[in-house]
């Protein structure tokens, strides 16, 4: 009689699986690569580079432009930049923010009954804001730089209260896992069939590798992290649309000028679109930066908007827990020579 052998090709079609479905690090070689391309032998050079040429770059255009805000602004702008192209690339997370996109924007249609629940109230109460002169002086008055450091801001804030947050959604996933859960998680997946031989098995018990740590919580963490900031993000974007809109038409330039102190003839507007100028652009971004806050807060905070916007998200990492807890019981097990019966 043989001895049981690892299943290496089941295993690799797991592999594959994790790789489409986002789940970058819940593939031991990749998780490797990345924790390798996190020390600090190769992070900090690259950081220092990086710091250097972004300072050099936004005091170049500070002493250009005369506005000393532009330096912090694309210091922390390149910075950023560097930042996604380095967790893209070297860390393998390419693929998770890709399905997170094609998760989000092809479900597009969910959108809309979360807009016309968060929306109206946003819009009442920024509205208000927006007819009101002293945010005008506020956000008009902010040279470029400053008025990109403050949507930094309110974003850095938002991204913050998720990574916060999102972890704690994550560990409500792995704590009630047991054979059914299983075997609803594996249905339809390369891992179906090891998912029953698994349970069947009366020495294993998969359901004690269920608890996700390290790398793969991480994994699971910046996918609702793309895929929030992304809905988020549509949103806000419908906000400042919807006040340019607003404003174009009803905020004349004489009421304008008025509110932020500028000249009438200072008032620079675009061609055949009279009200549509640059202060109403920066007061809408501001506006817009700030809904993104709010709405982020809202979005994880109450709970009927967290069953909208978590709700279909959540049986997907349900099924990465259990389909990861099904392939660590898998390749605990060692593959042992093969014995012929003759």
């Amino acid at each position: 009689m043989p001895h049981r052998r690892l299943p290496a090709d089941t295993l690799e079609a797991a592999d594959e699986w994790f790789l489409s479905h986002g789940l970058t690090y819940f593939v031991p070689e990749k998780r490797q690569e990345a924790r390798s391309a996190l020390r600090p032998g190769r992070t900090v050079p690259l950081g220092a580079g990086v710091g250097l040429v972004a300072a050099g770059a936004g005091g170049a255009l500070a002493w250009f432009t005369g506005e000393f805000s532009a330096a912090p602004a694309v210091l922390v702008s390149l910075g950023l930049a560097a930042l996604a192209w380095y967790a893209l690339s070297v860390l393998h997370a390419r693929p998770i923010v890709a399905w997170a996109l094609s998760r989000t924007f092809g479900s597009l249609r969910l959108l809309l009954p979360m807009m016309t629940r968060a929306l109206p109230l946003l819009l009442v109460f920024v509205t208000f804001l927006f007819i009101n002169a002293e945010v005008w002086q506020v956000a008009a008055g902010l040279q470029t730089g400053m008025l990109w450091l403050t949507a930094l801001l309110f974003g850095g804030l938002a991204t913050g209260f998720l990574l916060v947050r999102l972890p704690e959604e994550v560990d409500l996933v792995d704590d009630d896992v047991d054979d059914a859960f299983l075997r609803r998680a594996c249905a339809g997946t390369p891992l179906e069939q090891s998912c029953e031989d698994l349970i069947a098995d009366p020495d294993c018990d998969p359901t004690e590798f269920a608890e996700v740590g390290g790398f793969e919580r991480v994994n699971l963490v910046l996918v609702l992290l793309v895929i929030q900031a992304v809905q988020i993000l549509l949103l806000a974007v419908t906000v400042f649309a919807f006040f340019v809109l607003f404003g174009g038409m009803v905020m004349a330039l004489d009421v304008q000028a008025a509110w932020t102190g500028i000249e009438r003839a200072d008032i620079v507007h675009l061609p055949g679109v009279p009200n549509v100028s640059i202060p109403l652009v920066q007061v809408s971004l501001f506006l817009a930066s700030f809904s993104a806050l709010y709405l982020t807060v809202s979005t994880v905070t109450d709970e009927t908007y967290r069953e909208q916007f978590f709700g279909s998200v959540m049986r997907e990492m349900e099924r990465a827990v259990g389909m990861r807890a099904v392939y660590l019981a898998l390749r605990s097990r060692r593959p042992l020579p093969v014995t012929d019966d003759d």
